[in-house]
């Protein structure tokens, strides 16, 4: 165990320290080799130290987006610790769905909530919670927004499902992103149901062309950064307007927020 281990930080640090010099983009041949990966199933074990170096002898296919000169995605490099911390998570091998059983990450989990909570100045006792990325955070929350109307209006979503439910107007800017509408699909509100207001040369909603007459039930989606642009809806225009009429705000901040605080 020891040595397969070693062996593949061994790999993983070459890698890491080498980024400089290669290219971002993987390498043309190196991809053309992936074809090699394409081995009927063994019908033996393979020893582990051989399966690190046939995927290490494939690196040149993978994107540099650890390295400084990667700028997609909005994502950034791993920090040293914070990849260290994942190896070490990864050893421990943790199911950390109650405290009982896995105290130490729900611990950590629920700090690092807290420190977010305070970092974006949001008020005391607001709720957070990790998902693994935009498109889940925003189902996650659409969820939310779903029960939370469809309750005011009587209709218990959970149990009694969409059909013959209230219909629930979605307001969104013409440039929402596509992880907000898969969400909006998969939800059952539709994908093309939604009420689209024009956006400005920014990607920014509208604020002179938002819907004059809503009622509930309604889900307001504003963005809190635009991919391309990083321009941000006009909230403090369309909010008040919004909770006038009793709709739910949900923001798309997957990554604009941090540009926020």
């Amino acid at each position: 165990m020891r040595e397969v281990l070693r062996d593949a930080a061994d790999r993983a640090l070459h890698y890491l320290e080498h980024l400089d010099e290669r290219p971002v983009a993987p390498d043309p041949a190196a991809i053309e080799a992936l074809s090699e990966l394409d081995v009927p199933l063994p019908a033996e074990p393979t020893d582990p130290t051989a399966t690190i170096a046939e995927l290490d002898r494939h690196s040149g296919a993978v994107m540099a987006m650890s390295g400084p000169r990667f700028f997609g995605f909005v994502i950034g490099g791993t920090l040293p610790a914070a990849l260290a911390a994942n190896w070490l998570a990864s050893a421990w091998d943790q199911n950390s769905a109650y405290f009982h059983a896995t105290p130490l990450t729900e611990k950590v989990e629920d700090v690092a909530l807290g420190w977010l909570v305070d970092l974006l100045g949001l008020p005391a006792g607001t709720g957070a919670g990790f998902v693994t990325g935009a498109t889940v955070a925003n189902f996650t929350c659409l969820a939310a927004a779903r029960h939370a109307v469809l309750r005011d209006a009587g209709w218990d979503v959970e149990a009694d499902g969409l059909f013959g439910a209230p219909p629930v107007t979605v307001v969104v800017g013409d440039e929402a992103h596509p992880s907000l509408i898969k969400a909006l699909g998969m939800l059952g509100f539709g994908r093309s149901r939604v009420v689209r207001v024009p956006v400005d040369d920014q990607g920014r909603m509208r604020a002179d062309a938002f819907p004059e007459r809503i009622s509930a039930p309604t889900v307001v989606c504003l963005q809190a950064g635009n991919v391309n642009t990083g321009a941000f809806d006009p909230a403090e225009d369309i909010i008040p307007s919004a909770k006038a009429a009793g709709a739910w705000l949900h923001v798309d901040g997957a990554f604009g927020l941090w540009a926020a605080a």
